[in-house]
């Protein structure tokens, strides 16, 4: 475990034009800040009213941009993540004193973004700084909304619908919530995509202490999971970082709220007050219990305060003299945070892939050994894999012939072959009194002696056999005492003496080796799974027959007429989407198919060539390490024999004046290649950012051509064209892709008035720009579903 530090406490002062100087002072180290009230004369002379108060934090930020923000508070928190340590920051403070701008920043400004957006950027450029490690980021976004848990991100299409409710649950990994969604983002513009989308379904009301106040608390957290590449090891790291955005504390009095706002304020108020004990306990270290599950806040954070992760807090206050009395209390919260311990650690995991087949490979290893060390005492005939059958019944040969006395004694090998020994004798033991037992069945009937109403029952009806006869007649040299079994057959004896001469392991091997599915199942199954092609191909062909006779059936149309209107009769059941994505491709949208499998192409052969390149550079670099410690060796050589100087010019020997060329020229080469690895990797993102244009382009003409062949009745088709009655509310189909290209025009100019200013702000509004159109796309669809049904 690591050593215990304290949460850092940061303080930051929303702008006002009405700051009251006065009142509020900072100290010079920017760390400390007072306050100061007047006494109130209303109380007399006698009045003990306490006006000043002095706060000591890790830092005062006062007119603080989002840079500077996120450069003191989180940035090593982040950083730190990636080397395997959870991380907390959490906004805390009054209604509209600014936690939600810290936290989320607008999105309407790329440079107004705030930790939360900064942070998933500054994770996968660190990312790409490590290539040795194939790190992994997942993120969640949860909502706590009047003590109810609520995903933010469940209104993704491929995030199905939750049958129960979300529920904390504690295991000793953790605290997780059971239910929430995880989703795997693999490049910066999802991740982004999904802040977006989370934020689109966030709670807020207005009042007026704040326009847009946050109604709930929101969780986002991302998931790291780093993997060495270089290294075969079973251990890897896996972390979290959690950015907590709280609801802001208000008085009743001051916000005005009524009804349901007033009822979000009681559950808001409630939860802080329980974070704040929470807080309190911690603090105490004569404290044993903390109490985390008062509320769903701390116990989803129960990890998360006080535990294993580098904690930060965020406390936002107003600057003005009429809200002092809240300022002082968000200050007296983060004293009290400040006096929380924490024990940051490395969190180490297991891969049991990796682990079975390091094993695997220590195995191989052991076998190699103990060969060795057999071939040296001249053990040459010992195997250490495992008996087959031959073995196996050279084994009970051996221990039948050892219990008949022909054998003195029975060689031992290994340690397998004396288990296997062990298990023949118990095999040859169960085998004789098998034999027993069958011996007695067939010339007597075995009754219990205990039972002695079978007993009499024999001795009242007589001993009689299965033909009728008594028994008691010679039966070879012996004498029968009892009534033949009905089930034995004479001509099943020979059988049932041949099977107990099989050894017992073959017969459970051969048990075990047949599965419940005999082999005319299988022969079924195979010939059934071959079935299923030709049915399929009978059906297009059947389709195709049916399409073409709908076509031929089609009266030709007067000549005047233009040729759009020669269409298919549409069927009855509109066809899957996977068939007629096949037939969208090779048909309408061929040509978009086509752009977009060229830039597929082009993408993936820039990709090889920057993994080449990137090899290239590794090779270099080693070869300038190499370089340099041999560099480093001569100047140390040099340095004992004696340095020799010349009209103040070092005089190196030949070797080592080569070993600086060659540096020098690995330094170019390194530069040269470095800078072909950017200018690269920029084509790549290119590249990347067409081809997903050209894929969401191709899928959603396929949706409008789906929609006008298969779902949108015709008749309404004649009203949706151009010129044709609209109803109010109703949005052409067909113009869904002319408000995409606007939409894409805008981005394209929006790009380049920013980019010469931040080229690292593409992947930012590229998100907002899809997330946008996702929503504007679905309202769109939903009012003509709307109109479908009317």
């Amino acid at each position: 475990m690591g050593t215990r530090k304290k949460v850092h406490a940061f303080v930051r002062v929303k702008p006002t034009d009405d700051f009251a100087h006065e009142m509020i002072r900072y100290g010079d180290d920017k760390r400390s800040i007072d306050i100061h009230l007047k006494k109130d004369i209303r109380r007399g002379v006698v009045n003990n009213q306490q006006t000043d108060w002095s706060f000591k934090l890790d830092g005062v930020l006062h007119d603080a941009s989002q840079d500077l923000v996120y450069e003191t508070v989180a940035k090593d928190v982040v950083s730190q993540a990636l080397n395997g340590y959870n991380g907390t920051i959490m906004c805390y403070g009054q209604t509209g004193a600014g936690k939600t701008y810290t936290m989320t920043g607008a999105t309407e400004n790329y440079k107004h973004r705030g930790i939360l957006p900064r942070a998933l950027q500054q994770v996968f450029r660190m990312i790409e700084e490590r290539p040795t490690h194939a790190i992994t980021v997942r993120v969640s976004y949860l909502e706590i909304y009047n003590e109810s848990l609520f995903d933010l991100l469940s209104t993704l299409p491929y995030v199905g619908p939750s049958v129960t409710p979300m529920t904390i649950v504690e295991n000793p990994q953790g605290v997780f919530i059971k239910g929430l969604s995880v989703h795997l983002t693999s490049q910066e513009e999802d991740a982004f995509s999904l802040l977006f989308e989370g934020e689109t379904n966030r709670i807020i009301a207005s009042h007026t202490m704040n326009k847009n106040s946050s109604r709930s608390h929101c969780i986002f957290t991302i998931y790291l999971e780093a993997h060495s590449r270089t290294l075969s090891e079973e251990k890897y790291i896996a972390s979290k970082i959690n950015l907590v955005d709280l609801a802001g504390s208000e008085r009743l009095g001051k916000s005005g709220s009524e009804g349901r706002v007033l009822k979000e304020a009681t559950y808001i108020n409630k939860s802080l007050s329980f974070l704040e004990q929470a807080i309190i306990a911690l603090g105490d270290q004569k404290r044993d219990h903390i109490p985390f599950r008062q509320c769903k806040l701390t116990h989803a954070l129960k990890d998360s305060l006080g535990g294993n992760c580098n904690m930060v807090l965020v406390t936002n206050i107003y600057g003005e003299a009429a809200q002092l009395e809240e300022t002082l209390s968000s200050l007296r919260f983060a004293s009290r945070m400040k006096l929380v311990t924490t024990e940051p650690a490395i969190n180490e995991k297991y891969d049991a892939e990796r682990m079975v087949k390091n094993l695997e490979k220590e195995l191989a290893l052991l076998k190699q050994e103990l060969a060795i060390h057999d071939s040296l005492t001249n053990r040459t005939f010992v195997t250490y894999e495992p008996m087959d059958e031959i073995q196996i019944a050279e084994i009970n040969s051996q221990v039948r012939r050892y219990l008949e006395g022909t054998l003195d004694e029975i060689d031992i090998i290994n340690l397998r072959q004396i288990k296997e020994v062990f298990n023949q004798f118990r095999v040859v033991l169960s085998q004789q009194e098998q034999e027993v037992e069958s011996t007695l069945r067939r010339k007597y009937t075995l009754i219990d002696r205990n039972d002695f109403a079978a007993i009499s029952a024999i001795q009242k009806a007589g001993l009689v056999d299965v033909d009728g006869h008594l028994v008691g007649e010679p039966e070879r040299q012996n004498f029968g005492l009892g009534v033949a079994p009905l089930s034995t057959k004479p001509g099943k004896k020979a059988k049932s003496k041949k099977t107990f001469k099989e050894p017992l392991s073959s017969l459970a091997r051969k048990e075990g080796a047949s599965s419940p599915v005999n082999g005319k199942d299988l022969d079924y199954v195979s010939t059934s799974k071959t079935q299923l092609v030709p049915s399929s191909k009978d059906g297009d062909v059947k389709d195709m027959l049916s399409r073409d006779r709908e076509t031929s059936s089609i009266e030709p149309l007067p000549s005047d007429s233009p040729k759009e209107e020669l269409r298919p009769i549409r069927p009855d059941t509109p066809p899957s989407k996977p068939v007629a994505f096949e037939e969208f491709k090779n048909e309408r949208g061929s040509e978009i198919n086509r752009i977009f499998k060229e830039n597929k192409s082009i993408l993936n052969e820039r990709r090889k060539r920057a993994s080449e390149t990137t090899q290239r550079i590794n090779a270099i670099k080693r070869e300038i390490d190499v370089t340099k410690e041999a560099l480093d060796f001569q100047k140390s050589l040099r340095e004992k024999q004696g340095e020799y100087e010349n009209k103040g010019l070092m005089i190196i020997d030949e070797e080592e004046f080569l070993l600086i060329l060659k540096l020098k020229d690995l330094k170019k080469q390194y530069r040269s290649e470095y800078q072909d690895l950017r200018d690269l990797r920029a084509e790549i993102q290119y590249c990347q950012h067409l081809v997903d244009q050209c894929r969401h382009r191709l899928l959603m003409e396929f949706d409008i051509w789906y929609n006008e062949s298969f779902v949108i009745p015709e008749d309404m088709q004649m009203a949706l064209k151009p010129g044709g009655s609209i109803r109010p509310g109703m949005v052409p189909v067909n113009r869904i892709v002319s408000l995409g290209e606007d939409d894409q025009d805008k981005f394209s100019q929006l790009q380049q008035r920013v980019l010469p200013e931040g080229p690292d702000s593409i992947s930012f509004y590229n998100a907002k720009v899809k997330t946008e159109q996702k929503h504007n796309y679905l309202k769109t669809m939903m009012g003509l579903q709307q109109a479908h049904r009317k």
